[in-house]
């Protein structure tokens, strides 16, 4: 979405509120309301500001990249395996979005890669007998996506977290079901995050 147009349509719009702005300024000129005039000059102030500093709110990835690669992470963690389960929820993320196609490396235009450097499980809540019936999963990682065919980071994030907390409902025995279960769904709210930074961010 572009809040201002491109080439003459904005430079016309500057133009108008540049005169605006200056008949407000003027003394002794009461052909505008007070309110009108704070308007224009705010205007006037915030395109100058979105020009100047080189924004552009297109909402739009560059025009050449229409695909990504998403190697498996690296698990710089003590927990085996959590690295394909994050990886495939990211994988998952973007073919739902559906922004970016999904290829091997050697055919990506761009290429998001990322590594787990935490995986914490806490307890939370204990049952009258001290059973263990709460836990609260924390993962944590960097992340990267860059522009392969120019070469450029297009975004980078280090110590991306996110925390989900879940149920023990049976015996003890059942901590590592239940703990595989809230990695996954961790995994998904993780792909949706980086998908929404790496992609929807433009």
């Amino acid at each position: 979405m572009s809040l201002i147009g491109s080439g003459e349509e904005r430079r016309r719009s500057a133009r108008g509120l540049a005169r605006l702005a200056f008949g407000c300024a003027s003394h002794g000129s009461p052909r505008l309301p007070h309110r009108i005039c704070l308007i224009a000059i705010l205007a006037l102030v915030t395109a100058a500001c979105l020009g100047g500093c080189g924004y552009s709110l297109q909402g739009n990835l560059p025009d050449h990249i229409k695909s990504v690669a998403v190697p498996v992470f690296r698990n710089r963690t003590t927990e085996p395996g959590v690295e394909s389960t994050i990886s495939s929820a990211v994988v998952n993320a973007f073919t739902t979005n559906g922004k970016l196609r999904v290829v091997s490396l050697d055919a990506a235009d761009s290429m998001l890669e990322g590594e787990i450097i935490g995986f914490e499980v806490q307890s939370l809540a204990f049952d009258s007998r001290l059973n263990l019936r709460s836990y609260r999963l924390a993962v944590t990682m960097n992340v990267r996506f860059r522009d392969l065919k120019k070469s450029a980071m297009l975004w980078e994030q280090q110590g991306l977290r996110e925390v989900v907390d879940f149920q023990v409902a049976g015996q003890v025995a059942d901590t590592v079901s239940r703990e595989e279960g809230a990695v996954k769904q961790a995994a998904v709210e993780i792909g949706r995050k980086v998908v929404n930074h790496a992609v929807d961010r433009f």
